[in-house]
C-alpha cells in the first residue's frame, strides 16, 4: 500500500517545505481547503481529501474528513490482521502520517466585536477528530500538531523511523492541544452564558517561560499565561531592562500592580513580600513616589515600585538612589528609561493598560492539595459608609478612610492601615490576632500618626485596637463594624474623642 499523509493546517509555517520532504520520503499527500490550494501552488502533487472519500466537500466546508476512509485509514492497527483485512476489503489505504492545526478560534475570540455566529463557525469539528483517531494509533501513526516539532520528527523520519518515546510524546502533544482548545471554547460559553461556578472547571494556560527556580532556589517553577491573553495583565508586560523576573518578582509585583489599579489618581506603590510597604498620591507621580519612600524608607529597600503614570526622568532619578527589584509602570520617557538602565539588574516593565480595573466576573483560585478553591475578586471598597460616633468625621478624613481601605484590602490579614493625607504612615499586617497588627502599623508611622486615620480590614473584637489608636494620636477610624461587642468600641472611640464609621464590608485577604 502507498504510504501517505494527509495535511490540513490553519497554520501554514514551513507546511510547503514539510510536503516537499514528505514526497522527497515517498508519502502521497492528501489535503484539504486552503492547505490543499497552497501546496498545489507549491508545485507539488497532492490528492484533494475528496478524491479519498469519494464524497464532496459540504455544509460550506463543516464536513469534508468526517468520513470511514479517513478515520479507518488512522485507525487501523497495522499489527492487527484482522483490520488489515478489513480495511483491505473496504478499499480503505493507510493513512500514515497526520499534520493537522486547528481553526484558529483563540484568534476569533480576541476580536473585538465578534459575532457569536462568526465565534461558532471558527470550531473546529473534523481537525479535532482526525488528530485523536491519529493519536490513539500513536504507534501506527505519526500525527503532528505543533509545528515547532517539524524538526524533531523529521530528523529522526529522515534517518529511517520515528521512535516510540517520540510517537507518545506527540500523542501526549494532541490529546493536550485538544483539550486546551476545547477549554478555550467551553470557558468562552460559560462566560456568554454567565456562569460563575460550573459544575466541571477546565482551565487553559500556555507556558510563557521556565524559571530561574519557584520561592526558593531548591523548588522547581515556570511561568504561564491564560491561553486568551488578558490584556491589562502583568503577564504581559514588556521587560524593558533587567535580569529574568522571579517567582517572587511575579507575585509579589502582581499584588503591587492589583493595589494599583484601585486609584485614579497619580499613585505610586511599594510592596514587599506581597504587602504594601508604602502608597501615596499626589499631584504628580515624582510627588507620589516620595511621599511613598518616605512613609518606609526601611522596606521599600529592595523592593517592587508601581506606578499608574508614565515615569518621568525627575521620577527615574529619585528611584536610582536606592535598590530596588523591579519598577512598573504605563510607560517610561527615553530619558527615565536611560536613567534606570544604569541599574543592569533592575527589572523594568512597561505595562500600558495597568490603570485600567479589572473586567466584572474576575476570578482567583488558589490550589489545595487534591483541589482547588475559586472565588470572586474583591470589588469594591464600602458597602456603606456610616458614622457611629459623636465626632463625625471631616472630607479630608473620609477621603482617608477610602484610601486606607483602597490598600488594607490589599494587606494580608489581619490588617491596619495608618493613613494621612492620601500617603501611607504605617502598615501592619498578617498577624494572628488585630491589636498586634495596630500596634505595629503605629510602630512603622515614622513620621507619627497623631490627626491621622486609622483602617482596618476587619472587625474589632474588642475595643483594644481603640485604645492603642487614641494612644497614637488617630483622629479617625473606619472598620467594617459587625462585632458582638462593636458597642465597646464605639464608646471608647467616643471616650477619646476619635470618630469612627462602619464600612460593612470587610477586607481579608489570605
Amino acid at each position: 500500500m502507498k504510504k501517505r499523509a494527509l495535511i490540513s493546517v490553519s497554520d501554514k509555517t514551513d507546511i510547503e517545505v514539510v510536503a516537499k520532504k514528505l514526497v522527497d520520503l515517498g508519502y502521497e499527500l492528501i489535503s484539504t481547503g486552503g492547505t490543499y490550494a497552497a501546496l498545489q501552488k507549491a508545485g507539488l502533487k497532492v490528492l484533494n481529501i475528496s478524491e479519498i472519500t469519494g464524497f464532496p466537500e459540504c455544509l460550506d466546508g463543516r464536513v469534508k474528513t468526517l468520513h470511514p476512509k479517513v478515520h479507518a485509514g488512522l485507525l487501523a492497527m497495522r499489527s492487527n490482521p484482522e483490520h488489515m483485512k478489513q480495511i483491505a476489503e473496504l478499499d480503505v489505504n493507510p493513512i500514515d502520517v497526520v499534520i493537522v492545526n486547528l481553526y484558529p478560534f483563540k484568534q476569533t475570540v480576541m476580536k473585538e466585536g465578534v459575532a457569536f455566529e462568526e465565534v461558532v463557525e471558527n470550531i473546529d469539528i473534523g481537525g479535532p477528530t482526525m488528530l485523536r483517531s491519529a493519536a490513539k494509533n500513536y504507534q501506527d501513526v505519526i500525527v503532528i500538531v505543533d509545528p515547532k516539532d517539524y524538526g524533531k520528527v523529521f530528523s529522526e523520519l529522515e534517518g529511517g523511523a520515528v521512535s516510540i518515546e517520540t510517537r507518545m510524546y506527540l500523542m501526549y502533544k494532541v490529546y493536550q492541544h485538544t483539550a486546551v482548545y476545547d477549554t478555550m471554547i467551553s470557558t468562552y460559553l460559560r462566560n456568554k452564558l454567565g456562569i460563575a461556578f460550573p459544575e466541571q472547571l477546565t482551565l487553559a494556560y500556555e507556558k510563557k517561560e521556565d524559571m530561574r527556580y519557584g520561592e526558593n532556589p531548591h523548588q522547581a517553577g515556570a511561568l504561564y499565561a491564560e491561553e486568551i491573553p488578558v490584556a491589562n495583565s502583568l503577564v504581559e508586560a514588556e521587560q524593558l531592562n533587567g535580569k529574568q523576573l522571579s517567582y517572587n518578582n511575579i507575585n509579589d509585583a502582581n499584588g503591587a500592580v492589583e493595589l494599583l489599579k484601585e486609584f485614579d489618581a497619580p499613585t505610586i506603590v511599594a510592596v514587599k513580600h506581597a504587602n504594601p510597604c508604602g502608597v501615596a498620591s499626589a499631584d504628580t507621580i515624582a510627588e507620589a513616589y516620595r511621599k511613598a519612600y518616605a512613609s518606609d524608607p526601611v522596606s521599600i529597600f529592595g523592593g517592587i515600585v508601581a506606578s499608574n503614570r508614565v515615569i518621568d526622568a525627575e521620577t527615574a532619578s529619585e528611584m536610582v538612589k536606592i535598590f530596588l527589584e523591579i519598577v512598573i509602570a504605563p510607560d517610561f520617557t527615553a530619558d527615565a528609561l536611560e536613567i534606570l538602565k544604569t541599574k543592569p539588574n533592575l527589572r523594568v516593565l512597561k505595562q500600558a493598560l495597568i490603570a485600567k480595573p479589572n473586567p466584572e466576573g474576575t476570578m482567583e483560585f488558589k490550589k489545595c492539595y487534591g483541589g482547588l478553591i475559586m472565588q470572586e475578586s474583591d470589588k469594591g471598597v464600602f458597602e456603606h459608609l456610616k458614622t457611629v460616633t459623636k465626632a463625625v468625621p471631616t472630607e479630608a478624613q473620609i477621603a482617608d478612610m477610602e484610601f486606607g481601605m483602597k490598600v488594607v484590602k490589599h494587606c494580608k490579614s489581619n490588617a491596619i492601615v495608618i493613613v494621612k493625607d492620601g500617603v501611607t504612615q504605617g502598615i501592619g499586617v498578617g498577624q494572628t490576632n488585630r491589636i498586634w497588627a495596630t500596634e505595629q502599623a503605629g510602630e512603622h508611622c515614622i513620621n507619627g500618626a497623631k490627626g491621622a486615620v486609622l483602617a482596618s480590614d476587619a472587625f474589632f473584637p474588642f475595643s483594644d485596637c481603640v485604645e492603642a489608636a487614641g494612644k497614637l494620636g488617630i483622629a479617625a477610624i473606619v472598620q467594617p463594624g459587625g462585632s458582638i461587642r462593636d458597642e465597646d468600641s464605639v464608646k471608647k472611640a467616643d471616650e477619646l474623642g476619635i470618630a469612627m464609621s462602619f464600612s460593612g464590608k470587610r477586607h481579608f485577604k489570605h
